[in-house]
């Protein structure tokens, strides 16, 4: 299993920027994919995710009504489409994946939950 992450950037507030995650080995019948960011000196943060059994999906407070999942089965690719950035939501970004449904029902599990994790990407919000 594979997760490696892409699109990372510099951009102003109220930019936008679309994470992608690509994957590897997953069939996405079951399971959950999530997206974690950590900023320096904070602990890692759990983003939003998505249920592959009935696409059911968690976002956090933090970035709700601002950051979209989605999934393209065929390109086995998970995005993270983020925009109105803030200076905030400055940090690296993960891509984690879990084979359990549970670690993204009925809310998004803690980061050590998860098994896979890509290298993450950085994403720099600044004027």
């Amino acid at each position: 299993f594979q997760l490696v992450e892409s699109g990372g950037g510099l951009v102003p507030p109220g930019g936008t920027l679309r994470l992608s995650c690509k994957t590897s080995g997953f069939t996405f019948d079951y399971g959950a994919i999530a997206w974690f960011r950590q900023a320096p000196g904070k602990e890692r943060e759990g983003v939003t995710c998505i249920n592959n059994s009935d696409d059911s999906i968690f976002v956090s407070d933090s970035v709700k009504g601002r950051f979209t999942i989605s999934r393209d089965n065929a390109k086995k690719t998970v995005y993270l489409q983020m925009n109105n950035l803030k200076p905030e939501d400055t940090a690296v970004y993960f891509c984690a994946a879990d084979l359990r449904n549970l670690v993204c029902f009925p809310t998004l599990t803690p980061a050590f939950e998860y098994t896979y994790w890509g290298q993450g990407t950085q994403v720099t919000v600044r004027g």
